[in-house]
């Protein structure tokens, strides 16, 4: 009997979303469609000069494996995370928030350091497209201290987040992490995180990956990237290199999966896009859930390409605890 269905490791941010337009990221000198990680003067520098637009700004508990791990607890799983935050009132809010949603943590979390807990800037323009500034603050500092090997052997999933791999000690507890669940039996999962996160690690991601995880969960530029190819097809052959099954989202056009067999195509159902910040996450988490309950990949990825086109319909990166509810209500409809 295993006490959880997943165990996730990843950064610790707040996550603050800002409406802005194209010749905003110009002026700020913002990479679009990406992750980039700024130093605590860059990221004040753009709040500064965003002062106008705080007024709409919302505020949540985030970082792309807390996303995740969020969802999969809403959606019915036994859930534990491991990160870091630091002892300032960022860091009392974001254990708060693990809890409110259902989520155990370390208990070193408790005892948390001084500094600075991380922070996300999350610039959202008219197409819907997410552009983000991360100061990891003290997420930088991940390391194996976080990690309960009690709880990780007492589950069924080990899901390991991409962007740790920009983190030399965070790098190094992911990897301490698969290998920890592969010596107990419990199944891995990892996301490729971003396409930037791909073209500036990418060996530091195969090391990550080491020889080969249960799950991998890319989008297309993700996978074309990690993979060195303008062909999908080729992408998701050399992917298999990589990992026992893999699901590659596709944005309006649904995901690619690969359940160590047959591939199987599904749709998205069409919607306005308005955030796709989350979008991934919220998929990732939809999709472990699935296959935690026994569901095939074709059901598993429908689930989770309807309650990630839930995400993008509306502003943040996470749904409300009754929306996961809904969507499965219509998954047992169908």
């Amino acid at each position: 009997m295993h006490q959880y269905d997943l165990y996730g490791i990843g950064a610790a941010l707040l996550d603050t979303e800002i409406e802005v337009t194209d010749s905003d990221l110009q002026d700020l000198g913002v990479d679009k469609g990406v992750m980039t990680l700024v130093d605590d003067s860059r990221q004040q520098q753009l709040v500064d000069d965003l002062k106008n637009h705080l007024v709409t700004a919302s505020h949540a508990c985030g970082g792309s494996g807390a996303n995740t791990v969020i969802a999969a607890s809403y959606f019915g799983l036994d859930t534990f995370y491991s990160c870091k935050v630091a002892a300032d009132d960022n860091g009392d809010f974001y254990r708060d928030n693990l809890a409110a949603a259902g989520v155990a943590y370390p208990a070193v979390l408790q005892n948390a350091d001084a500094g600075t807990t991380g922070k996300c800037l999350v610039l959202i323009t008219p197409d819907a497209e997410r552009s983000m500034n991360t100061f990891l603050g003290i997420s930088a500092e991940l390391s194996t201290a976080e990690l309960d090997s009690s709880a990780l052997s007492q589950s069924r999933w080990a899901y390991i987040e991409g962007y740790l791999v920009s983190s030399p000690t965070g790098r190094a507890a992911a990897i301490a992490l698969r290998e920890q669940a592969e010596a107990s039996g419990v199944k891995t999962a990892l996301s490729l995180s971003d396409p930037m996160m791909v073209q500036l690690f990418h060996d530091g991601l195969k090391e990550m990956l080491g020889n080969g995880v249960d799950l991998l969960f890319c989008n297309r530029d993700e996978a074309l990237q990690f993979c060195g190819t303008q062909s999908l097809e080729e992408a998701a052959q050399t992917l298999r290199n990589y990992c026992n099954a893999f699901a590659i989202t596709l944005g309006a056009d649904g995901a690619l999966l690969w359940d160590g067999e047959q591939e199987v195509r599904v749709a998205a159902p069409s919607i306005k896009a308005i955030d796709t910040n989350g979008a991934g996450d919220m998929f990732a988490g939809a999709f472990l859930y699935g296959i935690n309950r026994d569901m095939g990949f074709a059901e598993a990825g429908e689930l989770a390409c309807r309650a990630a086109a839930q995400v993008v319909s509306q502003y943040g990166p996470r749904l409300r605890a009754e929306q996961h509810q809904a969507l499965l209500a219509q998954s047992a409809k169908a």
